[in-house]
């Protein structure tokens, strides 16, 4: 008997906590809208799967985080009144400039407001006014790409050679190969010159190196900084496994940066037999680095809760010269009050294009509002073309990409699948006169889930020679035609859609 009552109240005490955990699931999947699909998912799973089906669901189904910024330091109060000041008191400007804490702010802001020149530059950029408060499109810039490794990490190395100060490198991964060696001790050299290294990686991307103990031979060096980006961290209450940071951005004494979509790995890099991946780097210069630097910052800070007033300095964002045409806008993204930045971007440059949408992605899996705005733009006379690779890295990725071919097909879009060696590369150009590189792949877990770092860029130098680097990627592709395409395999056809199921729901 005794035994008996005591079964039942095990029984009650589970009951007890599958009901309330079920319940605590439905509540926050309620007050986040997302997909009515994927919260009718989430709420069948925290039922049908006691105890499981909410731990998946603080895993997995928890993708917005509250975002920590340098709240102290720079709310929007304290940047109002410092810029009533300085407007007030113009003959302080210079001594204010030496002992700024937001000179991050004050560089920025200094360097001046930049608009472009066309009607049609100007429409769109009025358009990102509305999401991008606090990251406005500035002038006097110079970018430069930068295709394969091979051409990438010498001017990486390069930089960090010449740095006299700090060097601040983040990266989805860094390889426990040869190339990441090389850079590590490169980087490590630089610090026992007394530069300030501060080095961040995301901890699932870099998972053979953190496994491997790359970081950690590191981690004991003076003036060499090491943080590992994760939000699955049970003692700081953490569960979200599915957020990634996807940025890719190196700023050497606050004055040169590298940004785009290259990784740190010998996998980039011509080697005997083997072709590089093929992805697309850049190296700029001008007053946008300020942006570039507060991106990882702030990212840092995230992480290592290490004191803005030691961060935000005159030292790490200091004054810059114009060093081109090049007029710029830093597009940011993430599981934060900023999700939609990227998304939104994208959006409104493909539903404004008039004569072209040119777009290279490595997984083709974008939003339904992104398809909706390609397939309208073909179908009012836009040249609408997307480059994607033949064979792709992640198997159920290009499976998942080919289920919607038939859909961008038959609006009037161009699609060509890219001979390998594997393309990586994420880049966009509209009319000739807007480009929009970084991070981002046009897939849901770019636009949704992952930190990423893109640039609007307006410059019809830059785009010219971007356009050149993607059409001789176009020429080194095979186009997927209608008639042809339609011919597949039922057996083919179901194994794309299956895929197509698996990618994240949202």
């Amino acid at each position: 008997m005794n035994n008996m009552t005591l079964s039942w109240s095990w029984m009650g005490l589970i009951t007890l906590l599958h009901i309330t955990s079920f319940l605590l699931v439905c509540t926050h999947a309620l007050r986040h809208r997302r997909a009515a699909a994927a919260t009718i998912l989430w709420i069948f799973v925290a039922w049908s799967f006691p105890i499981i089906g909410p731990l998946l669901y603080l895993s997995f189904g928890i993708t917005r985080i509250p975002d920590k910024g340098f709240k102290k330091h720079i709310s929007n109060q304290k940047l109002l009144e410092r810029r009533k000041a300085l407007e007030s008191a113009t003959e302080e400007i210079d001594d204010e400039k030496d002992s700024a804490p937001l000179a991050y702010w004050q560089a920025v802001h200094d360097s001046g407001l930049a608009e472009p020149k066309s009607e049609w530059g100007r429409n769109l950029n009025n358009a990102m006014n509305s999401i991008l408060p606090d990251h406005h499109l500035l002038g006097g810039n110079s970018i430069t790409p930068l295709v394969y490794g091979d051409t990438a990490f010498p001017a990486m190395r390069k930089a960090i050679r010449n740095a006299n100060h700090h060097i601040h490198l983040q990266s989805f991964i860094f390889a426990n190969d040869i190339i990441g060696k090389e850079l590590f001790d490169l980087l490590a050299q630089k610090a026992s010159e007394g530069v300030q290294i501060r080095l961040m990686y995301d901890r699932f991307g870099s998972t053979y190196a953190v496994l491997g103990g790359l970081f950690r031979k590191y981690k004991n060096i003076h003036n060499f900084q090491l943080a590992g980006w994760t939000q699955a961290n049970i003692l700081k209450r953490q569960f979200q496994v599915n957020l990634r940071n996807h940025r890719k951005i190196m700023v050497v004494d606050g004055k040169t940066g590298f940004m785009g979509g290259m990784n740190i790995s010998v996998k980039n890099i011509s080697g005997k037999g083997l072709q590089p991946i093929r992805d697309y780097h850049f190296q700029i210069e001008g007053a946008i680095i300020q942006e570039l630097q507060y991106s990882f910052m702030k990212d840092w800070h995230f992480i290592t809760n290490e004191d803005p007033a030691n961060i935000l300095t005159e030292a790490y964002f200091p004054h810059i010269e114009s060093s081109g045409n090049a007029m710029m806008r830093m597009v940011n993204s993430g599981p934060t009050k900023d999700l939609a930045t990227i998304r939104d971007t994208i959006f409104m440059a493909f539903t404004q294009a008039r004569k072209q949408i040119i777009a290279v992605t490595p997984y083709l899996v974008p939003t339904p509002e992104i398809i909706q705005a390609l397939r309208s733009a073909a179908m009012r006379g836009v040249d609408v073309r997307l480059i994607v690779p033949q064979k792709n890295n992640h198997l159920y990725a290009g499976l998942a990409g080919r289920s919607l071919y038939t859909e961008l097909l038959t609006s009037g879009i161009r699609i060509f699948e890219r001979f390998p060696p594997f393309i990586h590369a994420k880049a966009v150009i509209i009319d000739d006169e807007f480009s929009l590189i970084g991070t981002a792949n046009l897939d849901v877990r770019s636009l949704h889930l992952n930190y990423e770092s893109n640039l609007a860029i307006y410059d019809e130098n830059f785009t010219n020679k971007l356009k050149e680097i993607i059409l001789d990627d176009q020429a080194q592709s095979t186009e997927i035609i209608l008639d042809k395409w339609l011919q597949r395999p039922l057996k083919t056809q179901m194994l794309e859609n299956l895929a197509h199921l698996m990618m994240p729901m949202l």
